[in-house]
C-alpha cells in the first residue's frame, strides 16, 4: 500500500498560491493513482482532484477547477498540487491518498474514506483575507 504523505501547506493571503507535494516515504508513487481530499472544521471531506498512474487522466472538482493543477513527476517520485487564486474557502487540511482500486475517474472524488488506502495526517493550508 501507499503510505502517502502530503506536505507543503502553510499560510497564504487570499489570491496567493501554494504547491503541495505528495510522496511515499521509503517507496515510490510511480504505480499509484493519487487523489487529493481536503477537510475543514464543520465541513464534509471533499475530493478535489485525482491523477492516474501515467498522469494521462486528471480530474478536478468544480470548486477547484481552473485554479488548481495536479501533476506528477515519476522521476522525482512526487505528485504536485499547484494551487492558485486561493480564497478562505480553500482553508483546510489537505490529504493525498491512493484509491484502493488504483483508478482515477471522476467518481473517485466522491468515494468514501474507506475506499482509500492510508489516511496520513495531511497538511494544513490556511488562507487569510
Amino acid at each position: 500500500r501507499c503510505s502517502c504523505q502530503a506536505s507543503g501547506g502553510g499560510s497564504v493571503q487570499s489570491g496567493g498560491s501554494l504547491r503541495l507535494s505528495c510522496v511515499a516515504p521509503g517507496g515510490s508513487l510511480d504505480d499509484y493513482a493519487i487523489a487529493w481530499f481536503r477537510q475543514s472544521p464543520g465541513k464534509e471531506r471533499e475530493g478535489i482532484s485525482c491523477i492516474s498512474t501515467t498522469g494521462g487522466s486528471v480530474y478536478y472538482s468544480d470548486s477547484v477547477k481552473g485554479r488548481f493543477t495536479l501533476s506528477r513527476d515519476n522521476f522525482e517520485k512526487t505528485v504536485y498540487l499547484q494551487m492558485s487564486s486561493l480564497t478562505s474557502e480553500d482553508t483546510a487540511v489537505y490529504y493525498c491518498v491512493k484509491p484502493k482500486t488504483n483508478f482515477c475517474v471522476p467518481r473517485t472524488l466522491r468515494r468514501p474514506a474507506d475506499d482509500m488506502e492510508y489516511w496520513g495526517k495531511g497538511t494544513q493550508v490556511t488562507v487569510s483575507s
